[in-house]
């Protein structure tokens, strides 16, 4: 008896090896495809994210009885002419003064370097030496490259304006055809599709639409409030470091760490260790507010993501796609979440559970 039970379990282990495997190999596929396909996925990601910031003006024109084409034309011009506003009054300052950020940045690293060699410390071997080499010059490349990324968004100009002009097109289509591709996916899906997948795609929508809106909010919050703190203190390049920490908020947990270690370092370097000091105090005390104020009040729908699925996903993105991976981790876990629940929700016991009703906002909601 003993045996047979044995056998039987290694029969179902390796049926739940063959069907991990399968999946595994699914992935990796989808991924290359991903890849192969990313001049044409980028600009719809970025079409989608510009849409949930873009979508409440378009509802709230609709409500009022406007047409679903002036509307989002409407929209999409306004768009425009506050990103170019964005564009004269920001970006051109803080690509003017990239290389002293940079340049700042690498002194800073090498003036504590130099004090880590002092005492009390007296590090001073050569493998300390080296790694602080190695930092200094991957700090010099990976700020140039995200200051890079801040001003142009993509390697090279001429992709950048592909994209961008995709993208802008792709937002118009979606603000405008919006609220009747549900309907219309449904009537395309049979069985059961038509239900389950139209369900998940709003509830996916809101999501990201509530990540994408409540980082931005909680960024600018946190830009203002440290970029008047350093304006106060008279740290140099207050308004890259200010853009720097709007852009690094979309980054959860490692973007604000990274984004406060460049402001410490430029002040140390500029101003000395206790305006240094005070700079690190109010970066704690705004991420401090940010986790415990900001977020609670802004965002009222949370991501339902515990902080270290957060941080694990971020990781992962970044070890995959760079500082593009990272800017998509969150979205992209909190979307498989979605999934998951709705999953989930299936394969328990039926019960009348609200929340498995469409919701009644969103894109996906009817004009």
């Amino acid at each position: 008896m003993s045996s047979t039970k044995a056998r039987a379990a290694l029969r179902t282990s390796a049926r739940a090896s063959a069907e991990l495997l399968l999946i595994l190999v699914m992935l990796a596929v989808s991924l290359w495809v991903l890849g192969r396909m990313w001049s044409v996925v980028w600009p719809l990601v970025i079409g989608l994210l510009l849409t949930t910031l873009t979508w409440p003006p378009t509802r709230f024109l609709l409500r009022r009885g406007w047409k679903p084409a002036l509307a989002a034309s409407t929209v999409t011009v306004l768009f425009l002419l506050v990103a170019a506003g964005v564009v004269a009054l920001i970006a051109v300052p803080v690509a003017s003064q990239s290389g002293d950020l940079t340049d700042g940045v690498v002194d800073g690293v090498q003036k504590v370097r130099e004090w880590a060699a002092g005492p009390p410390l007296n590090i001073g071997d050569a493998q300390i030496d080296k790694a602080f080499d190695t930092a200094v010059s991957r700090a010099q490349d990976g700020l140039g490259s995200m200051v890079g990324a801040v001003v142009t968004g993509v390697s090279t100009v001429v992709n950048g304006l592909v994209t961008a002009v995709l993208a802008l097109f792709l937002m118009f289509f979606f603000l405008k055809d919006g609220p009747r591709f549900l309907p219309w996916l449904a009537r395309q899906l049979p069985g059961r599709l038509s239900t389950d997948v139209p369900t998940v795609a709003a509830r996916g929508w809101d999501t990201l639409g509530s990540f994408v809106r409540s980082q931005a909010a909680v960024g600018l919050i946190d830009a203002v409030l440290i970029g008047l703190g350093l304006w106060i203190l008279g740290v140099p390049l207050v308004l890259p470091l200010a853009v720097l920490t709007f852009v690094s908020a979309f980054v959860p947990i490692i973007g604000a760490f990274f984004a406060g270690f460049v402001a410490v370092l430029i002040a140390l370097v500029s101003n000395g260790l206790m305006d240094a000091l005070i700079v690190l105090a109010i970066i704690v005390v705004v991420q401090q507010l940010e986790g415990n104020v900001f977020q609670p009040m802004i965002q009222s729908r949370g991501l339902g993501l515990h902080a270290a699925v957060i941080l694990l996903a971020v990781t992962l993105g970044g070890s995959l796609a760079g500082i593009v991976g990272s800017l998509l981790a969150v979205p992209a876990a909190a979307l498989i979440a979605v999934v998951w629940n709705y999953v989930r929700e299936q394969l328990q016991e039926p019960s009348q559970d609200p929340r498995t009703d469409e919701p009644e906002t969103g894109i996906a909601a009817s004009s």
